[in-house]
């Protein structure tokens, strides 16, 4: 998938908020932090939580089930940097959020 999705507006994602969506066939979770906006893989590693479900904390999201956290740019766990989920490209274009796959 070589382009950009559109995939949200970015009124409805609040700073401090995480939303799940689709592009193409994964599920992505798209993440509004101070910092901006990110888009991440929704799965997390550890048990396969949904992590557009997790909060916000600074620039990681945090896994709903065992709390583990993932840097919303690079991807990585703080507690494991060997263990990370993926990233995904972000532009904005007017109320516009769009994601290219990696």
């Amino acid at each position: 998938m070589p382009d950009f999705i559109d995939v949200a507006s970015v009124s409805e994602l609040p700073k401090g908020r995480v939303k799940g969506v689709v592009v193409g066939e994964r599920r992505i979770a798209l993440c509004h932090t101070t910092a901006g906006f990110f888009a991440t893989d929704n799965t997390c590693p550890h048990r396969g939580g949904p992590l557009s479900e997790g909060d916000i904390i600074g620039n990681e999201i945090v896994c709903p089930w065992h709390l583990w956290g993932f840097d919303v740019a690079t991807g990585l766990c703080a507690g494991n940097p060997d263990i990370a989920v993926g990233t995904h490209e972000v532009r904005i274009e007017g109320d516009r959020i769009l994601v290219k796959l990696s």
